[in-house]
């Protein structure tokens, strides 16, 4: 096992120790280790930097690196020491790599802050995380693409207020997932273009008199620029809050997929067959099928929304620059991106084996007069005001209603009685088949469009 210096790096200015509660208190370094990596990552490339710029010479500049690649191998390992007295991550590493390399671990630290150190770090975490994010999304729009496909014209009933509203296929119910999954993707591309931005070099607010270059660490981490005002550099965290409501998005879009899938799969409902993977039992009632990843993950939105929230109130009323407040930035980002991983994860893994009952959501759709809006259509196109045709099938549905016929079950007869202008070739609208086929122009439901639009899906996902 390896050891850190118990005495803190930065205690020379305080006559009495820290209250043992208050260093328990204040210390971060339980939760922000998880940056340890991308904290090496940091100082490598600052050695560099100072080294290129004559501040370090190569001997200790390789004496770094070499001490900093084994604290990495440690804590990959395991076998690294982390120590509370060391307050945070930062000071752990440098305490570490002290006792392995001597006084030129003391000099790594020239040039920066731990206000400029950290809020590099969290950037860094952040692209990575972004990185895995994206990754299972485009898993989970894969499986509703593949799935769409499957079901371009698996007819259902589409709703409005839970109620009954017109017929679309399955294929497009889908793909409005889909929809909402991209635009999450892009709205977490767009976030990382504004957090991949430097602060390194900003030091604790005001910059630092030594002749870094700070374009050369940039380029070093794969930055796009170095940060250009040094007090916003290590006191802003809206690049946080901004991933964070992109996360608050996500989660509210695969809260209202879970929720559709609960009721779909419901005895009342019953248009799906989740699969008994993601499922589970009651303890006391043999019958049940619980689905439970959709249920937790419906609850699991409040958790990242919670997050957004904490985030937001943490910022508001901070003056510039750095304060101790926003070591509570962390948690609440972390626990973000790990929600969003396994959701997504979950939902990438389930989606494949749903498996929809067509002829219960086709006779489902047959129950609710979802060509209603069908037979308005029709009788404008013979030349009724719309008002006045939505009159007339608001009778239709009556007698519907009355002799538990659907508007195609009635007779041609009957319905010349609500209006001379319908003539046998209504019953080719009235079908749900040829409700969903008539919508063939883009973003309708028709078979065809569907297949379409999956095509054009599957090119932009591959651009």
């Amino acid at each position: 096992m390896t050891t850190v210096n118990s005495e803190k790096l930065s205690s020379a200015r305080f006559a009495q120790a820290t209250d043992a509660f208050v260093e328990v208190f204040t210390a971060s370094v339980d939760f922000d280790q998880r940056m340890a990596q991308q904290d090496i990552e940091g100082s490598i490339a600052h050695a560099k930097m100072l080294t290129h710029c004559g501040i370090l010479t190569e001997t200790e500049r390789d004496a770094i690196i070499q001490g900093l690649n084994q604290i990495s191998t440690e804590i990959i390992n395991g076998e690294f020491v982390w120590s509370i007295k060391q307050e945070d991550v930062h000071m752990n590493i440098e305490a570490r790599l002290t006792d392995l390399i001597g006084i030129a671990g003391k000099k790594l630290h020239t040039g920066r802050s731990r206000n400029d150190q950290v809020a590099t770090d969290i950037r860094l975490y952040l692209r990575s995380e972004i990185q895995q994010i994206s990754a299972q999304l485009v898993r989970l729009q894969t499986a509703i693409l593949n799935l769409a496909e499957q079901h371009a014209d698996t007819i259902m009933p589409g709703f409005t207020h839970l109620q009954v509203a017109q017929p679309i296929t399955f294929g497009h119910h889908l793909m409005a997932w889909f929809e909402m999954l991209a635009r999450d993707h892009e709205r977490l591309q767009d976030c990382c273009k504004r957090l991949n931005v430097m602060p390194l070099g900003a030091a604790a607010l005001a910059g630092t008199s030594y002749p870094i270059d700070r374009f050369m660490t940039a380029e070093l981490l794969g930055f796009s620029r170095p940060s250009a005002n040094s007090l916003d550099s290590v006191s802003d965290r809206d690049f946080a809050i901004e991933f964070t409501a992109a996360g608050s998005l996500i989660m509210m879009h695969l809260s209202r997929f879970s929720e559709e899938l609960i009721l779909w799969s419901s005895a009342q409902f019953d248009f799906i067959e989740m699969p008994d993977a993601f499922c589970t039992g009651s303890s006391i009632m043999p019958q049940k099928k619980n689905p439970d990843v959709p249920e937790l993950v419906r609850g699991k939105s409040g958790r990242v929304t919670g997050h957004l929230v904490s985030l937001l109130m943490l910022m508001k009323s901070q003056p510039l620059a750095y304060n101790k407040d926003n070591q509570e930035d962390k948690e609440p980002l972390f626990d973000t991106a790990d929600t969003l991983i396994n959701c997504l994860r979950a939902y990438a893994d389930m989606v494949p084996h749903i498996s929809p009952k067509k002829e219960n959501m086709y006779q489902s759709a047959k129950r609710g007069f979802a060509t209603a809006t069908d037979l308005a259509d029709y009788l404008v196109r013979k030349g009724m005001a719309f008002r006045d045709a939505h009159e007339v099938v608001g009778l239709a549905v009556r007698l519907g209603i009355e002799t538990q016929r659907d508007l195609s079950e009635i007779s041609l007869a009957e319905l010349q009685s609500f209006s001379t202008l319908i003539t046998e070739d209504v019953f080719g609208f009235l079908t749900l088949e040829g409700s969903v086929a008539a919508r063939c122009h883009i973003g309708g439901t028709a078979p065809n469009t569907v297949k379409t639009a999956i095509e054009t899906a599957r090119l932009t996902m591959n651009q």
